[in-house]
């Protein structure tokens, strides 16, 4: 009969003897234990990760995908760490969460859990099989807090990465909602004033001035061309938008984009912090919970969102793999603050990189909300100096045109 190696929540474990996986789960069960890891011992081996891009992906079989908010997975990894935390056993946890008024989606996937769980998958795998919602984040942190016995403490610190990946989010969002409602106004207002207001004043004036200012001329030729061919301009713009959609998506073009933005004065200060505090947490709590600083690594790449800073991510990774250091590769590329370097390189000294870089996590959270403030009080004003700029250029076309029909006017 295979023997099985278990770790339970606590930090216990021990040895089970049993025909199959599934007969070894249900016997823990029924004893009142939970089960954070669950492995034959002739099969036990490393800790398996999935990175972006990762063939380890392929070997999970995919159950199905639903859309949930990300606030709304957050809160059910935090139901499911403090059951487990409480003493349920992992089934009856997720049992328990499918009860509490979740949407009918929702229901099927939990349930749907339960069954895989029931039959001796682990929950890393389980959670593999419904991506999304679940990213593959949770499922190395799941798969870290299995092997390490600390299940509950683990999805405790997965659900606190997704509540701040949330929070991050918000604010994005409601830093730049006003500004783009503010630039939507300004080309509205821009194309009302030269397509119907302009070419009404310059049809009495036209016919008083034999030779209209180049700034009045300017003016009535956008009116008129708009006003003719704005078909043709709406053409152009969906053919640009397509266009873009499709360089953006290719490889080349994505790293291209990416690494202009980074140039950018004002969004790119703006998207290298969030990259930087995404960073410096999410690798403080891999490493935290168990998983290597390599592995670590690779998991992190994906969840920077910017391809120029997740190449930086893929060079350190070869370095850190060929037994050189982290911080070295992260000081040449000139995206990472030199703080941040400093950390790294102190922790990989001291051996502390994960406490050093949890305590940094925190300051590199407020630079990036000091970042979205700036960006927040500074984006308006340049948007209405244009706005005002585009104004003024069309009351000083009219003004010079009325002047121009007045002096014709006096000459005749």
């Amino acid at each position: 009969m295979p023997t099985f190696s278990y770790k339970t929540v606590g930090a216990g474990g021990g040895v089970i003897d049993a025909p199959d996986r599934a007969d070894a789960l249900r016997e823990l069960l029924r004893r009142g234990e939970t089960p954070a890891s669950l492995e034959e011992v002739s099969q036990r081996g490393p800790l398996r990760l999935q990175a972006k891009g990762d063939a380890g992906e392929s070997r999970v079989p995919r159950v199905g995908s639903v859309w949930m908010k990300r606030a709304d997975l957050a809160m059910l990894v935090r139901e499911l760490s403090v059951a487990i935390k409480a003493g349920l056993p992992l089934v009856q946890a997720l049992r328990t969460i499918a009860k509490q008024g979740r949407k009918d989606t929702h229901k099927r996937l939990l349930l749907s859990l339960v069954e895989q769980v029931e039959a001796g998958k682990p929950l890393s795998d389980a959670f593999a099989g419904w991506m999304p919602p679940f990213t593959e984040l949770t499922v190395n942190l799941t798969r870290a807090g299995e092997a390490s016995g600390k299940l509950g403490e683990v999805l405790g610190h997965a659900a606190t990465l997704l509540d701040r990946d949330v929070k991050l989010r918000r604010t994005l969002l409601s830093a730049t909602m006003y500004p783009m409602i503010l630039a939507a106004l300004v080309v509205v207002a821009v194309i009302v004033v030269t397509t119907v207001i302009v070419p009404k004043i310059l049809a009495q004036v036209g016919a008083q001035a034999a030779a209209l200012p180049w700034p009045t001329r300017v003016v009535q030729g956008f009116a008129e061309f708009f006003g003719s061919y704005w078909w043709l301009v709406l053409g152009i713009i969906a053919g640009a938008v397509f266009a873009f959609s499709a360089y953006y998506r290719s490889p080349r073009g994505r790293m291209t984009f990416d690494t202009l933005v980074l140039r950018l004065p004002l969004v790119g200060p703006l998207v290298r912090d969030v990259a930087v505090a995404r960073f410096t947490r999410t690798l403080a709590t891999l490493v935290n919970s168990g998983i290597p600083v390599v592995g670590g690594l690779r998991v992190t790449s994906g969840t920077l969102g910017n391809r120029a800073m997740e190449g930086v991510i893929d060079h350190v990774i070869e370095q850190v793999s060929a037994g050189k250091t982290i911080a070295q590769p992260m000081e040449e590329s000139g995206y990472f603050p030199p703080m941040l370097v400093q950390i790294v390189n102190l922790g990989e000294r001291s051996g502390r990189l994960d406490e050093l870089l949890l305590q940094a996590a925190d300051a590199f959270e407020d630079k990036t909300e000091s970042s979205v403030k700036v960006f927040t009080a500074a984006l308006p004003p340049i948007l209405v100096v244009c706005l005002a700029s585009v104004v003024g250029f069309v009351v000083l076309a009219i003004l010079m045109a009325l002047q121009a029909a007045q002096d014709a006017a006096m000459a005749g």
